[in-house]
């Protein structure tokens, strides 16, 4: 019999928790087709390495948008590859329990479930990924107590806080990682007239981006195609480049932290004053972010231990006690 799988099913990553077994794999949410025939070639890491690198009946494809499905039959593949993937057959169909963005619409919400049982599930259930990933952290979310998380993912950003088992305030604004990586495109387009592609911006900005001034400013070297003539060009970019191409996105996420506490009642906010915000995401392993967001809100921050595990890891706790804690699932 089939194990019962959690799925974070983020816009940059999918992430799978089987029941008793742990996180069975992490990889890019990203299927490669064959544009003629619509058969699926590749996924994941596998398909992530041929981003801006196949001929053109080959296309890499991400199926969701800031959370969101945006082609309904891709996703619907690739869940039907990710339970294939965790030894899922027609004859041990799990229950599955999926993570969302809280700022999902039910029309949304109701897509992910619906994809996922057309793929193979014997039920369907969703958590929001703030809860998830406050349970992933080891926050006290049953007490009434105020605890604030920041969660940065690839296409959304969620701020919510949350006391008693549920989402007091939250605020969503659809700015993630991808965001980052195209505002330095952008920026080397327009001060270089280089064209880079997305995965040369990601090692950019994983290697020298950053939120806040460092004490020893980082330089790396940039390989793109100028403009201009056509011909490759190497530049070399610094951490303050990058730093000044991003800004406007960061403080995006900043501003949607602020507007969250703002809008919250006092004496939870005393709590988070006291407690801090807890950061997760791998948008929020940006450089200087948590340094950033701790002094423009005034509040201490801190990172968890496993930034990109910690929305499945807290849906993998959900599944090991489903019954007790299947109250703060959300229904599609």
């Amino acid at each position: 019999m089939a194990r019962d799988l959690a799925i974070d099913l983020g816009t940059a990553n999918t992430l799978v928790y089987a029941k008793q077994r742990g996180i069975l794999f992490a990889e890019p949410t990203v299927l490669a087709l064959n544009k003629e025939t619509g058969a699926v070639l590749a996924m994941g890491e596998e398909a992530w390495r041929m981003i801006g690198r196949t001929p053109g009946y080959i296309v890499a494809v991400r199926p969701l948008r800031s959370g969101a499905i945006s082609d309904f039959d891709i996703t619907e593949k690739l869940i039907r590859l990710i339970l294939q993937k965790a030894g899922v057959s027609w004859w041990g169909r799990p229950k599955v329990l999926v993570c969302v963005p809280s700022a999902l619409t039910d029309v949304e919400r109701r897509a992910v479930e619906e994809a996922t049982l057309s793929a193979g599930a014997r039920s369907c259930h969703l958590i929001e990924e703030p809860i998830a990933a406050a349970i992933g952290a080891g926050l006290p979310i049953h007490e009434p107590m105020g605890s604030l998380v920041v969660d940065v993912g690839g296409g959304t950003s969620e701020v919510a806080l949350i006391s008693m088992g549920g989402i007091v305030t939250n605020t969503a604004v659809r700015v993630g990682g991808f965001d980052l990586d195209s505002a330095i495109q952008n920026f080397v387009r327009r001060e270089y007239t280089i064209a880079i592609g997305e995965r040369t911006a990601e090692r950019i900005k994983i290697s020298i981006g950053s939120a806040f001034p460092m004490a020893h400013e980082k330089q790396a070297e940039l390989r793109g195609r100028d403009l201009a003539s056509g011909m490759p060009k190497n530049i070399i970019i610094t951490s303050e480049e990058i730093r000044e191409g991003i800004n406007e996105n960061v403080r995006s996420v900043v501003a949607a932290v602020i507007e969250c506490l703002g809008s919250s009642p006092p004496d939870l906010v005393q709590d988070v004053l006291s407690n801090g915000i807890t950061l997760t995401g791998g948008g929020g392993m940006l450089s200087g972010f948590d340094v950033l967001l701790s002094q423009e809100a005034e509040v201490p921050v801190h990172m968890t231990d496993q930034p990109l595990e910690s929305v499945v890891l807290g849906a993998g706790k959900c599944l090991e006690a489903f019954e007790s804690l299947k109250s703060i699932f959300v229904d599609a």
